[in-house]
């Protein structure tokens, strides 16, 4: 009988993480539970198509009452814990804390951390400093991974390694103290990314001072800003991201067919297979519009020609208008349906995706790297492109939580599969002929402009030639070919432009030295390690191209009234 989770579709859903202190005051208790349902029913009403994933340590108190009502509402919980089971139960002293976390456990997906590379294992194990570098680990892990932190935080700074004012400002500002990792400080200390997003639920703890307010949301654009609902940026990032799972479930048959086909275990591929299938679909459409578009200009332009210079009838501009009306609607459904924007997007995606799963099956990026690999691949990009991002950062989570399969993962099948060897495909043969056959189809480009540029010249100089040899009719015809040569050739230049014939041969050019250098690289490498270096290199160089091609084609829209 065939395995049902094999054939699913990953979730790809909105991950929340949850950070929250222990000591919580029992009377407030029941209004905190009505704030977390209200916060997880909103993210429901406003999103219905995302599924909601919670990341959550299971410990006493905050992030126990968050973990219970999520449970109850039926979203997926992910306990992220900071050290293994059996080590974690010593941590529960609160009365019933130890029997809760035991339940909710048993209702969780279980993602453990590893001990740190620096720490000793015993150490951790006896508690102190050590121990509250692992527990600084899981919430970075947490803000690495999610889209919105759920915070019930008295708003207070603290000095508690890895505690939740500690996690709310790796969130927000990317850094921490005796940082374990660092996420984006650079880019978000000038005050350049607003993307971390923090949905603060006030709370007050024993023996401290009494704190209330109603709930608000956090980012960071340089300094803090408050916001009583979701920012419109991060409502676009959310709506983005449930439009790609919309396209995802009508196509899902046919998506999850070529998924079968690949047969690869990876939910990281197996998300970058839909990905790619979309993208693939998206720009066949958008192929057929530029091409409808280009063919009724140039049939605008003869129509034109002929009224003006053979046939001067009513007829001719009839012709000239519908097929400028032709040519809005084609453009117009093209745009109201957005698959330009879709097929840059989704190929974005996918080829993120590509590289992910890639470092994850080679074991270049595991749960013993807290942050999210891919903070900025199209950082410099639209802040709607962030989705993206969230995207990745989801099936991040995901490709953790399966087991690397032996023969199909590894450093050895990822090298034949993502470069190639010898006899075999890869991206670096792809490159090589994808390279070489749009050049030949660029020349051929090339010559058939030159071909109608000269053929109208040598005309213009056989009609200024022999004009006055030439009858009239003749001469029109003549002036007619003319028109007609300059717009095919004027016609065919714009739309080489259009498609970035050009752009995309030195890009293709440029990752197969990438690639072929990597190829050479790695085939005097003298261990694994110096292997996984030069694969998470390829991997970077890859994802800074991709930005870049992503940049030069959403310049480049579907746009008639320019044509």
């Amino acid at each position: 009988m065939s395995d049902p989770q094999r054939h699913r579709l990953p979730d790809c859903g909105l991950v929340v993480g949850v950070t929250g202190h222990r000591d919580l005051r029992e009377e407030q208790l029941p209004e905190l539970r009505d704030k977390v349902r209200d916060f997880f029913l909103g993210l429901r009403r406003d999103y219905p198509r995302i599924p909601l994933t919670l990341l959550s340590p299971l410990a006493s108190g905050a992030d126990q009452l968050v973990t219970q009502v999520a449970q109850a509402l039926g979203v997926r919980v992910v306990a992220v814990l900071p050290v293994p089971v059996a080590m974690y139960r010593d941590d529960f002293d609160e009365p019933g804390s130890q029997a809760a976390f035991d339940d909710q456990l048993a209702k969780a997906e279980l993602l453990e951390l590893p001990i740190l590379r620096a720490s000793d294992p015993a150490a951790v194990a006896s508690g102190g400093h050590a121990r509250d570098l692992q527990y600084a680990q899981a919430g970075i892990f947490a803000s690495s991974h999610c889209h919105v932190l759920l915070a019930l935080w008295d708003g207070e700074p603290s000095g508690l390694l890895g505690g939740t004012a500690q996690v709310v400002a790796f969130h927000l500002q990317g850094d921490m103290p005796e940082a374990i990792d660092r996420r984006q400080s650079a880019v978000i200390s000038l005050g350049l990314g607003e993307e971390s997003l923090v949905h603060h639920i006030p709370v007050s703890r024993r023996g401290g001072a009494d704190i209330s307010g109603p709930p608000r949301w956090l980012t960071s654009g340089g300094e803090l800003q408050e916001h009583a609902a979701i920012p419109p940026a991060f409502d676009q990032i959310f709506q983005r991201h449930a439009e790609f799972l919309a396209d995802r479930e009508r196509y899902e048959d046919d998506i999850r067919e070529t998924v079968d086909q690949q047969g690869s275990a990876c939910p990281i591929q197996r998300q970058f297979v839909a990905a790619d299938w979309l993208a693939t679909t998206y720009r066949r459409r958008v192929s057929r519009v530029l091409l409808a578009t280009y063919l009724v200009t140039g049939l605008m332009g003869f129509s034109f020609i002929a009224y003006a210079d053979i046939v001067a009838q009513d007829l001719m501009l009839y012709v000239f208008l519908g097929l400028f009306a032709v040519g809005v609607a084609i453009n117009a459904v093209a745009q109201r349906r957005e698959w330009h924007r879709k097929y840059i997007d989704y190929r974005a995606l996918a080829e993120g995706l590509r590289v992910q799963s890639y470092w994850r099956r080679a074991s270049i990026v595991d749960s013993s790297r807290p942050s999210f690999a891919h903070d900025n691949f199209l950082q410099k990009q639209d802040v709607e492109l962030g989705w993206i991002r969230n995207v990745m950062r989801g099936a991040s989570v995901d490709g953790m939580l399966v087991p690397l399969v032996p023969g199909q993962d590894g450093l050895a099948p990822v090298i034949e599969e993502w470069i190639g060897v010898h006899g075999s495909t890869g991206q670096l043969d792809y490159y090589l002929q994808t390279a070489a056959q749009r050049a030949v189809h660029h020349r051929r480009t090339e010559l058939l402009a030159s071909t109608c540029l000269w053929s109208g010249i040598s005309l213009s100089l056989l009609l200024a030639l022999f004009a006055r040899l030439l009858d009239g009719q003749l001469q029109n015809l003549m002036v007619a070919a003319m028109g007609a040569l300059s717009l095919t050739a004027a016609v065919h230049e714009a739309y080489a432009y259009k498609k970035a014939d050009k752009e995309l041969i030195k890009q293709y050019r440029f990752m197969a030295r990438i690639f072929s250098a990597a190829q050479r690289r790695l085939a005097q490498c003298r261990n694994q390690e110096e292997q996984r270096q030069i694969l998470r290199t390829l991997g970077e160089a890859a994802l800074a191209e991709h930005a870049e091609w992503t940049l030069m084609h959403r310049e480049r829209p579907l746009e008639h009234s320019k044509l």
